[in-house]
This record gives C-alpha cells, structure tokens and sequence, in this order.
C-alpha cells in the first residue's frame, strides 16, 4: 500500500495532524470503494476552506492513500515549513508562468510513479455564494490526459463549518463533521489517445467539474446551480480575499444574451494548450 513509502517527513506530518483531526472533528466518509488502492491517480476536488486540505488528507491517507498536493510556491520557501513539505513529497507550483512546465512535468512524474496527486480545479477557494464549484481549469484534465490515469471526482462539506473562506478564527466547538465523498472514476475513455488541443481539454475539464459538483450535490441533498459561478464574469477577484475591499457577498452574473455565445459549462475557456500558472499560481 502507499503508506509503506512513508519517509520521515510524512510520518511527521500525520503525527502532528492525524490524532488532532480524530479529536477535533467527527468524520462521515463514504465511496471509499471509488479510490484506487494502489497506483497513480489523480483526485480532483472541491475547495470550500483553507481547512479542507487537512480534512481530505485525513480521508485519503486513513483509506490508504498517501496524497501529493500541489500547493503554491511560496509556502515552499518558508523556513523548516519547505523544508518538510519538500520532503514530503509535495509539489511546488510556482507563479512564473514560464516554470509551469516543471510543476506540470512533477505531477506526471508523481502519478507515473504510483502517486496518489490531488488537484482543486478551481484553482482557489470557492467564489460561489453558496460554496459550489466554480468554473474549472484544465490541469487535472491535462495531467490525465497526459498519463493515462484515473480521475477521482471528490466532493467535500463541513470545513467550512471549522474555519470559513478566508476566516482567521476556527469554531473547532461544538465538533464539527467533515463530510467526504469520492465518487466514481471519471470516464475519459473516449478522450484517450488523441491529440491534447484546448477543445479536448474544455471537454474533459467539463466531465471532471460536473463530477464533482454531483458528488457535492449527493452530499448536500439539494441541486447545484444550473450555472456555474466565473469569478471573472462577476467582476470577483481572483486573487487573494475577494470580501477584503467590499463587504458584500458575490452576485451571479445575470444570464447572458440568448445571442451571445457562452463557455461550456464548468470549464475555463481560455484556449491555452501549453501547461501553464495563472497570477494566482495555479496550474492551468
């Protein structure tokens, strides 16, 4: 199983979050049957809190997957923090649009090797009003696409109840519960073998983010928006705490003109084909 390619620094880091998590939070874990027990993979997911990362690596390493996150460059580089994220296994995605190339290449490295990589699509912490998932970006399309690997479409609920988007004081009392879902492989079959172009990718981007979004739909019990929420179109700030200068929560854009030609749904509809970092060092 993937835990016994533990080194020191994971094994630091699930001492230091595991017991806490099993203390502070209730878990209720289901399609556990849905991640693959050995192998590379690519989990693609929700972002609702800063504090779901550590709610998810709970649910994926207690069912026997040790995940490979990609995270920001930045965090990288402070002190003792980088140095154990590094060992660790984690990959760094850098803002420099011209280094996205070595991020994208580490993440196919990490899933041809056997590793379990997770992505959040969206790229950033939900904009959405009501937390739903945004529009996505194509990296964990791109990334499947590129090795042949399943993509787990994974769906989260509760962290945000610990730490809101953006929040800086965590409400750990009462308990709360850390809802987690994995769904089942998205199916990109069809999509395997052909030329990666940006309208390959649109459509795969598409399957993953409608996955997710059904996964997160299950957990809520009530639908999701027929329109997924652009931070772009919404005149939303996609970098950094959107609420910082204005106090008012995110409107959805009115619906466009019936003349006028919309995205496809769920996806970024920037035509790049190339791997590359958005100004919000995000892979693309």
């Amino acid at each position: 199983m993937a835990k016994d390619r533990l080194g020191w620094a994971m094994r630091f880091v699930v001492v230091v979050v595991r017991r806490p998590m099993l203390m502070l939070t209730k878990q209720d874990w289901r399609g556990t049957e849905n991640l693959p027990t050995s192998g590379g993979c690519v989990i693609a997911v929700n972002h609702v809190s800063e504090f779901d990362v550590l709610a998810l690596a709970h649910f994926l390493y207690d069912n026997g997957r040790v995940p490979r996150f990609l995270g920001k460059a930045e965090v990288f580089k402070v002190p003792i923090v980088g140095t154990i994220l590094t060992s660790a296994g984690q990959i760094p995605v850098s803002r420099e649009s011209e280094n996205a190339a070595r991020a994208f290449s580490a993440a196919t490295a990490a899933v041809e090797a056997g590793e379990c990589v997770v992505v959040y699509p969206e790229g950033t912490l939900s904009r959405d009003p009501d937390l739903w998932p945004m529009v996505g970006k194509s990296g964990a399309a791109r990334i499947a696409l590129t090795t042949g690997c399943p993509v787990v479409p994974c769906a989260q609920w509760g962290p945000q109840e610990v730490l809101a988007p953006y929040g800086r004081r965590p409400r750990l009392f009462p308990r709360k519960t850390m809802r987690i879902r994995a769904g089942a492989p998205v199916d990109l079959s069809d999509l395997a073998g052909r030329e990666i172009t940006a309208e390959l990718l649109t459509t795969a981007t598409a399957r993953i983010m409608g996955a997710i979004t059904s996964v997160l739909e299950d957990i809520r019990g009530v639908p999701a928006p027929v329109d997924r929420f652009d931070p772009r179109a919404a005149g939303v700030a996609v970098i950094g705490n959107p609420h910082r200068h204005r106090g008012d929560v995110p409107e959805r854009p009115p619906a466009p003109r019936p003349e006028t030609a919309t995205p496809a749904k769920g996806v970024d509809e920037t035509p790049a084909v190339a791997p590359r970092v958005d100004a919000d060092g995000d892979l693309t």
